[in-house]
């Protein structure tokens, strides 16, 4: 048969066994004509806006009240597969916490009227409470979140306190009454104790099975008041958030707080005088969905052609062209407590590395970047976080959103050090310094003092607990500051902590003595006097400068211990001894010893006189001697790695 009869023959077949094709409906446009259908806003006045966050201790239902919030207002679909639909990342996924602040754009008709309601869903612990902090600058009022079983704890008066600080309206929530153990009347009042809110404004639901979520709806609109801005005034507009694009660039999340903006318009940036040309504005839903116009008081998002991730400041305020106004106060920096050394695994992705660093403190502009170099693992940077999760969260997301491997160096914290020394007062230009890592340690000669950072923390715990709690707080150095009982089962203690003594593994150790019950959140309290020393590792006699540790001094005999050990079961063993040393100074602490291969040369003297074999083992030990006179000890990469990673192994 001829090619054609047998295409023509198939085809036949083909039109017998498939269907009719069925006429396009209304949802057969492309996803692309679909996605950039615009919406008007412009129908809902300032009156008609609320801006509001969710606040709460971590795993106290924030997100799960979220994804009720927008399935009752319709913005997505009512199905089982709803969980923290607001939680895009990877890690937050996986972990099952809140990592980014997330927006979403509500619309919602009461009493007949219809209201447009932005929610920002915020993290929990107190590592990303730089992100709630940002948040609230957008909002005037907050959902207070409470757990019916837990209680309040740690960050939920954390949370309180910013909120009220910011002065924003608060609607206290007490979330999981479904629980078998809830108790609400007990929330309510610890609440009314704490707070000094009224048991009656607090709203019982149970954001699981979606009880009395509508409730919260509906308070939202009678309590917290509208935006008081004008469109009429001049465009201000606040970027309290921002993420990069490969294709598009910068997409800034911005809170207007006057005027209207639209495509085409041409905006400045008041932190790099920049000018850019408006092409996308829009409301998330929580999917970014194009809008005509963004009117003041209202939240949404903004393309403008940034393609440097410099170029989208977190607190920038963004005005119209020959219309200049005064830039908003922006927020305040947010100050880091922890810092690690960040290294390529291989220095060939060194570029890579700092691309893909760039466009995540884009996103996460609470992490401070400065570059640093070290002879062992070559070039890199010193990054400060908020805490070790926003570390451990921060690697992680390298990992999974940039495909980067590193080697993250152990944590330390910023010491200071008030200089006696003219010489060095006049090098420095200063008589306070900064110090960063051991290799900047002055000389205890030139010193007066040193100082070292300083926590108030705040725990909460169940009463039974509170002697292994107390030791724990002992062990670590912390002065007790405050007691108090929120009700008769649960205590609130504060604590004076030194911040190295917390940023390891003190959080692990309180949840382990308190059976999981105890909660804890740390705010900044400033520099106080300590005496700290600088811990070499010295091996055969010479310092290893990636090593060393800046200490106080009460710690450091256990802790030079603790490395030496690491070190001797990390080092390949070498044809001579070496002496594993931990050393303050000239003076010796701790001690492990590396045996050194050895050949039996006695092994051919099968008898004969002990002079022989007492001559074959001196020679051996002259040579061993001559050896380790002349013997390098390099300590291999991944020695360093399982030296410096964090968690220890014994």
């Amino acid at each position: 048969m001829a090619l054609a009869s047998r295409v023509a023959l198939r085809w036949a077949r083909l039109r017998r066994t498939c269907p009719p094709a069925r006429p396009p409906g209304p949802c057969a446009r492309p996803y692309s004509a679909r996605h950039k259908e615009k919406i008007d806003i412009s129908t809902y006045s300032a009156e008609n806006i609320r801006n509001f966050s969710i606040i709460a201790h971590v795993d106290h239902g924030k997100s799960t009240l979220a994804d009720r919030l927008l399935e009752i207002t319709g913005t997505i679909a009512k199905t089982d597969r709803n969980k923290q639909v607001l939680d895009k990342l990877q890690v937050e996924r996986e972990r099952g916490i809140t990592v980014k602040a997330q927006t979403a754009s509500l619309f919602y008709s009461h009493e007949g009227v219809n209201y447009l309601l932005n929610l920002i869903d915020t993290p929990g612990h107190v590592d990303f409470s730089y992100e709630v902090s940002r948040s609230l600058s957008a909002c005037q009022g907050v959902i207070l979140v409470v757990d019916a079983n837990e209680g309040i704890q740690a960050q939920t008066v954390a949370n309180f306190y910013l909120a009220f600080e910011a002065q924003l309206a608060i609607i206290p929530v007490i979330n999981k009454i479904d629980l078998k153990n809830a108790d609400p009347e007990r929330v309510e009042k610890q609440i009314e104790k704490l707070f000094d809110i009224p048991v009656d404004e607090c709203i019982r639901i149970s954001a699981k099975q979606g009880t009395n979520v509508e409730r919260v709806l509906q308070k939202v609109i009678e309590k917290i008041p509208p935006p008081q801005f004008n469109t009429a005034d001049p465009l201000k507009a606040l970027v309290f958030d921002s993420t990069f694009d490969h294709y598009r660039g910068v997409i800034a999340n911005i809170a207007l707080f006057g005027g209207e903006i639209q495509k085409g318009h041409s905006i400045v940036s008041a932190h790099t005088k920049k000018r850019y040309e408006v092409n996308e504005v829009g409301i998330l839903t929580p999917n970014e969905q194009p809008t005509r116009k963004l009117y003041a008081g209202q939240v949404g998002y903004l393309i403008a052609g940034m393609k440097e991730v410099t170029e989208a400041q977190i607190g920038d305020t963004l005005f119209m062209h020959k219309q200049p106004v005064e830039p908003l106060p922006g927020f305040k920096s947010a100050k880091p407590m922890v810092f690690a050394g960040m290294y390529p695994v291989d220095q060939s992705e060194y570029n890579n590395l700092k691309s893909a660093l760039e466009r995540l403190t884009l996103n996460d502009s609470s992490v401070s970047v400065h570059r640093d170099s070290s002879p062992a693992l070559g070039a890199g940077w010193r990054l400060g976080f908020l805490g070790l999760l926003h570390m451990e969260v921060f690697n992680q997301r390298l990992e999974q959103e940039y495909n980067m491997s590193v080697i993250l160096t152990a944590p330390t914290v910023p010491y200071k050090a008030i200089l006696s020394s003219s010489k060095l007062i006049k090098e420095y230009s200063r008589e306070e310094i900064t110090i960063f890592s051991p290799a900047q340690f002055p000389d205890k000669l030139s010193v007066s003092e040193y100082l070292e950072p300083m926590v108030l923390g705040t725990i909460v715990t169940p009463q039974i607990y509170i002697g292994k709690i107390i030791a724990l707080c002992k062990d670590r150095r912390a002065v007790q500051k405050d007691m108090l009982y929120i009700d008769e089962n649960r205590i609130m203690l504060k604590y004076l902590f030194p911040l190295n003594e917390i940023v390891l593994d003190f959080y692990d150790a309180l949840k382990s003595l308190s059976s999981g019950y105890a909660s804890f959140d740390y705010e900044d309290a400033g520099y106080q006097a300590t005496d700290l020393v600088k811990m070499d590792i010295l091996l055969n006699g010479n310092p290893v400068e990636e090593l060393a540790t800046i200490i106080h001094r009460d710690k450091a005999y256990a802790t030079g211990r603790l490395l030496c050990e690491r070190l001797k079961d990390a080092i390949p063993r070498q044809l001579f001894e070496i002496a594993i040393q931990a050393a303050i100074g000239k003076k010796i602490i701790a001690r492990e010893t590396l045996k050194a291969y050895r050949k039996n040369v006695v092994a051919k003297c099968y008898g004969g006189d002990i002079t022989r074999k007492m001559k074959l083992l001196k020679r051996q030990a002259e040579g061993k001697k001559l050896m380790r006179k002349f013997g390098n000890v390099e300590v291999p990469k991944d020695a360093f790695i399982r030296v410096l990673k964090r968690q220890p192994d014994k």
